[in-house]
């Protein structure tokens, strides 16, 4: 299966959510926030710089539920920026 390129949109959105992941972490270390949310180190470590800019939905969910954000949140803080 050939996956199709992302977009610029896409991948802004991705360092978007990354970016807020790492803001949300805080003092806490990313090994930590990954254990508890039920995904590898590496997993988020790829969120959070985007060279994963399309994580899984429960991998968020599960990121999300860990760090005290809302779903409704993260849509409206990686949403596309209006120009």
């Amino acid at each position: 299966m050939v996956r199709t390129p992302l977009t610029p949109e896409e991948r802004e959105r991705g360092e978007r959510l990354g970016q807020l992941l790492r803001e949300s972490r805080g003092g806490r270390s990313m090994t930590e926030v990954a254990v508890q949310a039920g995904v590898s180190p590496e997993t988020l470590r790829k969120i959070e710089t985007g060279r994963a800019p399309t994580p899984a939905f429960f991998t968020v969910a599960a990121l999300a539920q860990v760090l005290g954000l809302s779903m409704d949140e993260l849509v409206a803080r990686c949403a596309p920026v209006a120009a």
